[in-house]
């Protein structure tokens, strides 16, 4: 079985139910309110391992109550944490995150210890630690440890450009899978993504400026799969969403899952989508992601 790694961050979700998002000035009254273990890394780890990859993550929190609390979740869905460590003074980073009646999110991130994943950090915490087969990062630590990351790894390497921001065409050329959103396909690109053609158009010219292969999470629709010389719709799942939290990471975690099984891209992006679908059902991030036997019942009906 292929190794997994994930280098990104760790937070601490605190999650606010609403019946609907508050105007600017606004003040609205919640549902309910949750802590919940989270940080698109550590999202990603945990949906690796829940679907039975080892994997191993590589971050830091802080010495505080929110990185106790992160440190035993990791550990207890069996996720490797060598490559964790713990910053002396910045606190865990944390996720200020608002969910309508409707399971649709707005979030705010505050890196905190995130900020300390530096290049020298990583290069520090990976001595020692084995090389991965498929390698997978996020935005939400500093660009130039994701770009160390990506210099010196020899894996298969699954970027996921969130929180979108635009990137150096060097960075593309090292990425194998970049996965953005449409949102962030349209950041990433500087082009309009309202429809298929716009998709395709906005994805190729990331494929141009060097990105292997480009797979747009679309939420509830499914995913577009783009290269140079293909464009695929692969259909999403209908399910009752309840929270659509750590959806993309999920996707990405099991995108990789199965591309280390062996599939080729197009199943591996709809064993992907079934798992998306499967975490919207239930509240968080974490929490809610499914495992392989629950992901192959709905790829079976």
């Amino acid at each position: 079985m292929k190794r997994f790694r994930v280098v990104g961050s760790i937070n601490m979700d605190l999650v606010v139910g609403v019946d609907r998002f508050p105007l600017p000035g606004e003040t609205v009254t919640g549902t309910g309110f949750r802590t919940v273990p989270g940080g698109k890394g550590a999202n990603q780890a945990v949906a690796l391992a829940r679907l039975g990859a080892g994997v191993d993550m590589v971050g830091r929190v802080g010495r505080d109550s929110f990185g106790d609390r992160c440190l035993e979740i990791l550990a207890s869905e069996g996720v490797g944490s060598e490559g964790i460590g713990r910053d002396p003074e910045a606190p865990t980073g944390t996720a200020l995150i608002e969910v309508d009646a409707a399971g649709e999110n707005r979030i705010v991130v505050v890196p905190g210890a995130n900020r300390g994943v530096t290049p020298e950090y990583l290069e520090e915490r990976l001595d020692g630690l084995p090389e991965a087969d498929i390698l997978l990062l996020q935005l939400e630590i500093p660009l130039e440890s994701v770009l160390a990351a990506l210099r010196g790894s020899r894996a298969v390497r699954i970027l996921d450009p969130a929180p979108a921001r635009k990137l150096p065409d060097t960075a593309l050329a090292l990425v194998d899978y970049l996965t953005p959103n449409e949102n962030e396909l349209e950041a990433l690109s500087g082009l309009p993504v309202r429809d298929p053609d716009e998709v395709g158009k906005a994805a190729r010219l990331l494929v141009g400026r060097g990105a292997g292969t480009v797979i747009v999470k679309a939420g509830r629709k499914g995913a577009y799969i783009v290269t140079g010389e293909k464009f695929l719709h692969i259909p999403g799942f209908e399910v009752a969403a309840a929270d659509t939290t750590g959806a993309g990471d999920t996707f990405n975690g099991a995108f990789a899952f199965a591309l280390g099984g062996g599939l080729p891209a197009v199943e591996a992006v709809r064993f992907a989508n079934a798992a998306a679908a499967l975490s919207t059902t239930r509240p968080g991030a974490q929490t809610a992601m499914p495992g392989k036997a629950e992901v192959l019942e709905l790829l079976g009906r």
